[in-house]
This record gives C-alpha cells, sequence and structure tokens, in this order.
C-alpha cells in the first residue's frame, strides 16, 4: 500500500494549515485595502509558498455567497473540490483538503469528484465534510435542513455510502432513511489502497460524536481556552472508545509582528476600528441566533466580535515571534495537534511567519525541519 497523506501524519507536535484561502476577505471581515483578494493567482501562489515552507494542509470554506456589509465579506469563494484540483496539480507534498455540504452534493458524485483528484494529486487530497449549519445558503439550492442532530445522522449515511464505494465492495443497493440506491459501484478506487483522509468540524454533542465515530482530523472551537483540555480528551475518550484514532485541530489568525505593540495596533486597526460591522452582525446572527447573541455578557461580545472580524471566531495568536512562536506552543500544551489559520493578506504577511516563527517553533521542538520533497517520499 502506497503512503498518501503524509504532511499529515508527521511527527511535528503542532501541524499547520493555511485556513479559508479560497474566499474574499479569508478569516477578516475587514475593510482595510490590504484584505485578502482571493483571485486564482493569488492562490495558485500561496499553495506554492506554504507546500515550499513545508506547511501541513490549506482548508478551504465552502461557501456560496457573502455575509453583506461593506465588503459583502466572502461573497466571491472558488468550489472547492475543483479549486483543491488545480492546486494539488501544482504543488508537491502538501495536503489540500476540499469542503463539502453533505446536502448539497450526493454521495455518488461526491466519491467519484473526490477520487479524481485524489489520483491527480497521488494521495494528498483530504474531504472535509460539512453536515449543514447556514439556511441562508441552502436557500439557493432550495433545500431545507433538518433538525441539529439529525444533519449528523444524514451526514453518517452519506459518508456510510462514499466508504462503501470506495471499498470496491459494489455492485450494492442501498435503502436508507435519506439514500435509497441500487447497482452502486465506483472505479477507480482510491490512491494508493486507502480512503482519502476526513476531517469534520463540531463541537456539539451530535458533532463530536460524528467525529469521534469516523474522523481522522476534528476542528473544536474552544471560545474559553480553559475548556479546551476537557473537551479534546473527550472526543479522544470517544474516538477510542470506536477504535479509533484521531487528532484535533482547532483554528485562529495569526498576526505577527516585530513587536507585540505593532501587532496590537494592528488587530485593533483592522479587527476593530475597520471591522466590516454589518457582516460580523450577520455571521454572528446566522451562528449564534438573535437570542444567542442577546444572551452574551458585554465582554464576551465585545471579544467574539473582535474575534469574528479578526479571525472568522478563531482564536489569536498575537505578537511578536516569541510570542506568536508560544501561543503555538500553548495550543500544544492544551492538547491540541494542529491549528489552521487566517492572515489578513496570505501572501504578505507568510514570509515574516516563515521567517521568524518557524523556526522558533523548531527550537521549542514542536516542528522538525523541512525535509526536501525526494526525502519526504522516499
Amino acid at each position: 500500500m502506497s503512503q498518501r497523506n503524509l504532511t499529515m501524519f508527521s511527527c511535528n507536535k503542532i501541524k499547520l494549515g493555511i485556513f479559508c484561502s479560497n474566499s474574499s476577505g479569508g478569516l477578516a471581515a475587514t475593510k482595510v485595502p490590504e484584505r485578502w483578494d482571493a483571485s486564482w493567482e493569488n492562490n495558485l501562489k500561496l499553495a506554492r509558498m506554504a507546500d515550499d515552507m513545508g506547511i501541513e494542509c490549506l482548508v478551504p470554506v465552502g461557501r456560496w455567497k457573502g455575509y453583506g456589509g461593506e465588503t459583502d465579506f466572502q461573497n466571491s469563494s472558488f468550489e472547492t473540490i475543483t479549486w483543491a484540483a488545480g492546486l494539488l496539480a501544482q504543488t508537491n507534498a502538501i495536503t489540500i483538503f476540499g469542503t463539502v455540504h453533505v446536502p448539497t452534493i450526493h454521495p455518488v458524485l461526491a466519491a467519484k469528484q473526490c477520487v479524481t483528484v485524489d489520483h491527480l494529486s497521488r494521495g494528498r487530497f483530504g474531504l472535509n465534510i460539512v453536515c449543514g449549519w447556514n439556511q441562508d445558503e441552502f436557500d439557493m439550492f432550495g433545500i431545507r435542513q433538518y433538525d441539529h442532530d439529525r444533519r449528523y445522522q444524514q451526514g453518517q449515511e452519506w459518508w456510510d455510502v462514499i466508504k462503501r464505494i470506495w471499498s470496491g465492495e459494489g455492485p450494492f443497493d442501498h435503502n436508507g432513511e435519506f439514500f435509497k440506491l441500487s447497482g452502486v459501484v465506483g472505479s477507480p478506487l482510491p490512491w494508493g489502497g486507502a480512503r482519502p483522509v476526513m476531517m469534520n468540524a463540531g463541537s456539539s454533542p451530535a458533532g463530536r460524536g460524528f467525529a469521534a465515530r469516523n474522523s481522522d482530523f476534528h476542528f473544536d472551537q474552544a471560545f474559553f481556552l480553559e475548556q479546551a483540555p476537557g473537551q479534546i480528551r473527550e472526543t479522544r475518550r470517544l474516538a477510542n472508545s470506536y477504535k479509533h484514532d484521531i487528532q484535533v485541530f482547532t483554528s485562529g489568525y495569526v498576526v505577527c509582528r516585530p513587536t507585540q505593540k505593532e501587532a496590537e495596533d494592528y488587530v485593533h486597526y483592522f479587527a476593530v476600528e475597520q471591522a466590516d460591522s454589518d457582516a460580523v452582525d450577520r455571521l454572528l446572527e446566522l451562528s449564534l441566533g438573535s437570542e444567542g447573541s442577546k444572551s452574551m455578557s458585554a465582554e464576551v461580545a465585545r471579544v467574539a466580535r473582535e474575534r469574528v472580524a479578526a479571525g472568522y471566531g478563531g482564536l489569536p495568536l498575537v505578537g511578536d515571534p516569541d510570542r506568536v512562536a508560544l501561543e503555538f506552543k500553548k495550543f500544544v500544551d492544551l492538547g491540541f495537534n494542529g491549528v489552521a489559520f487566517g492572515l489578513v493578506n496570505y501572501l504578505d504577511e507568510l514570509p515574516y511567519f516563515h521567517q521568524e516563527v518557524i523556526p522558533r517553533l523548531e527550537k521549542l521542538g514542536l516542528r522538525e525541519p523541512v525535509k526536501p520533497f525526494d526525502e519526504l517520499h522516499s
């Protein structure tokens, strides 16, 4: 069996992912002129840059319409499986995920799309499963979502069908609650004899349970960091009960500058003074509901709004290079295996991160120096 998705199973104690570069604005709902332009040319430059730096993965957001506001945050985005195919064709080692909303793509089609990209990349494709959340987008498809927990039941059946196709079992019939299928076959099978790696995000009991049963990587968003170790232990305990290994990631935003003050001042500039407030309000309303937003204390609401404007609600990694490196170490100490992060402008800011932060992570024993491509695949 050929090895696949090598970057995702490296010995690095903290794995790094670039999050949301396929969408305008990236993770930052800001009006600053330097905000991310998600053109194909910029995405390709970024993918090659991240690949050369030894960053483990690119993770796109599945987006079909923007959040309004002055910038219409994330209104322009690339469909993620074809986006991944294009980038994988022009990179060497990095794993690139496609993000799929379960209700919008039939599992027989999804299985064929994913395996095509998997062969193109010789086993560097990964699948990020989203069971649904944004009804505003699903209205474009004429789809009404199921209640929260039932979405994961649909997602489980969807994933079970795909795994059967990829196992080479067919032809088979499937008479489930959500899908009625006859004579299902699928060839070729995934590259190298093993399926693409899979991730999903979810902090609810249903989402965490889905991850524990199925996922290789689980995104866990802990607003209060003190809650993270308990959540991570519970996710791993559940996964072990299914005889399943799992890595736990989180998401964040990096602002790294030569001094702490410069970094903090820039966050205040782009995520407070120049926040696209209407887009932030819309995202919070869709995520929490109008009542959920009102129930927060004034301080929690302030922090939540800043985090949404700065990084789609992710955790902050803000400061000079020493501080940012120690923030990554903190996440390792809490139990996280990786962080997928955004930058206000990925191409402008990632070189400084590579020059100043990654060497510090290596000195802290959190990452190994990048291996040449030939050595990685020997």
